[in-house]
């Protein structure tokens, strides 16, 4: 079982010079001593202040909270990490009940908002997106993680270096989620507390293109987990084309006696096409159940 003593606390940032302070405080008061900070380059205060309260600090090089955290799990060498945002909206007396399953029960462990959502945490927009992403990975993935989108995990470090993780931004915690599944990492969901934003404190989150990045992501690494899914939706999309256009140039031939060849041509083409992505979708799938 883990301990605070052997877990590092791993908190990206960018321009969270208004909380981040508190955030050390609560985690070192918790008994986590090795807070490690890894920011995207603040244009405020943030990397003066996290030092200040005793956490050590490093520059990424890159963009975005995917590249933080990649290059913060590149920095710890603690055999555990304790992942959390640094805008003050998780609990840091959380923390014990978040590590204690690592290496008992599980390797990684997520932070399930859900459970205790407090008023004005999330708007009504990001509470349906959530409800649809955890949805769809579910269909997907066949797992369901109670909240794969939470920014409060707990993992070991063994578990992530099994992993192959290429997100440079807030797709990160899909992709952590995916590669649990893909490597048969054990997983386990623990309710924690999320509270509200403090009012001077701006969030980085853009709801409508982050969700849209996300789920793009969820399908891109659908190919790998399960293609069936994967390919087989893209022979969806080409067989109902091909029905659209060829039922336009069925129309057209009875109708006005115009037979429009290039287009029937495409349709037949279309047809084809989507048969044998939905094809190379099935035996993908049997392959993948047949040698894991």
């Amino acid at each position: 079982m883990a301990t605070p003593g052997e877990t590092c606390v791993l908190i990206p940032t960018l321009n969270e010079a208004t909380t981040i302070g508190s955030v050390v405080d609560g985690f070192r008061e918790a008994g986590f001593a090795r807070v490690l900070v890894v920011d995207g380059r603040s244009d405020d205060d943030t990397v003066t202040v996290a030092r200040e309260h005793g956490a050590e600090v490093i520059l990424q090089t890159g963009v975005g909270k995917g590249r933080a955290v990649r290059e913060g799990l590149d920095a710890v060498e603690a055999p555990y990490v304790l992942l959390v945002d640094g805008d003050g909206t998780y609990l840091p007396a959380d923390a014990p009940r978040m590590v204690a399953p690592l290496d008992s029960t599980a390797e990684h462990v997520v932070g399930d908002r859900f459970a205790d959502l407090q008023p004005g945490a999330m708007t009504r927009l990001n509470q349906v997106g959530n409800r649809l992403i955890n949805r769809v990975f579910a269909t997907i993935h066949g797992e369901d993680f109670g909240d794969i989108l939470s920014g409060y995990r707990a993992f070991t470090r063994d578990s992530t270096e099994r992993m192959h993780l290429v997100a440079d931004g807030f797709g990160i915690e899909t992709e952590l989620a995916v590669e649990c599944v893909r490597h048969g990492v054990p997983v386990e969901v623990v309710g924690v507390t999320y509270r509200e934003r403090p009012d001077d404190s701006e969030t980085n989150l853009r709801p409508v293109r982050d969700g849209a990045v996300i789920l793009s992501t969820l399908y891109r690494l659908a190919k790998t987990t399960n293609p069936l899914v994967y390919f087989g939706l893209l022979g969806l999309v080409s067989g109902l084309v091909s029905v659209v256009v060829g039922g336009f140039v069925v129309y057209e031939w009875f109708a006005n006696h115009v037979p429009h060849l290039v287009l029937a041509m495409v349709a037949a083409f279309g047809l084809l096409f989507g048969v044998q992505l939905l094809t190379f979708g099935v035996l993908s799938e049997m392959i993948i159940r047949l040698y894991p």
